[in-house]
């Protein structure tokens, strides 16, 4: 029952804000939230430090790791030795105490990789939300200025999909569409593009051309 009520109600929704009395005239407007969000320069900056800091944590995941085949390696080695029939009994039991030390330290960092494993994903999935929520919010802030200076009742996104994955707009003119006036009014307060990288590049092609 919650499933059809959900397929129906965009329907429902629509059919009845366009049986409206004419005197409560119902003005809407569209945006692709999706081309918004993902051309807004602030997403962008986020996901290349979100990438930064995957990279740090990959950095830190190979030090454990390494250290776990090294620890593994050593355990490998004293457990051959502590079979060496070659040296006197009391030898091979050191060596055999040796081997069970080293175990444990193997264990250690397993759980060390699991843990870590568990907490920097947990980390990276945490920020990853916090920074999708701050930057849809100034979008709905921004959107929600436009809307009230242009009298619009409704802001329909176009990009938006329903439960069947099917669009939920299936028709709009776009004479009402503020996608390119949002973007462009967020995007107006974007850090400048470094005026010699154009010239840094060029140079870096003419160095790889003569060698």
């Amino acid at each position: 029952m919650k499933t059809i009520i959900n397929r129906i109600l965009p329907g429902l929704l629509l059919v009845s804000l366009l049986t409206l009395p004419a005197i409560a005239e119902t003005r809407i407007a569209t945006i692709d939230l999706r081309k918004v969000f993902d051309n807004y320069w602030k997403r962008q900056q986020a996901e290349a430090s979100l990438k930064d800091r995957g990279a740090e944590l990959d950095k830190q995941y190979k030090s454990y790791t390494d250290d776990y085949t090294k620890t593994k390696e050593d355990y490998n080695k004293l457990l051959a030795a502590a079979n060496d029939q070659s040296v006197s009994p009391e030898e091979r039991e050191k060596r055999k105490n040796s081997a069970e030390t080293k175990l444990l330290e193997i264990k250690a960092a397993e759980n060390t990789i699991r843990t870590f494993e568990g907490n920097a994903k947990d980390q990276l999935d945490s920020s990853r939300k916090r920074m999708r929520d701050s930057i849809l919010q100034e979008i709905r802030t921004a959107i929600n200025a436009k809307a009230k200076s242009g009298n619009y009742t409704m802001v329909v996104d176009t990009a938006a999909e329903s439960i069947n994955n099917t669009p939920v707009v299936l028709f709009s003119n776009g004479e009402s569409d503020i996608t390119d006036a949002i973007l462009s009014q967020l995007n107006a307060a974007a850090p400048p593009v470094a005026a010699d990288e154009p010239a840094k590049a060029g140079e870096k092609k003419d160095d790889k051309k003569s060698k």
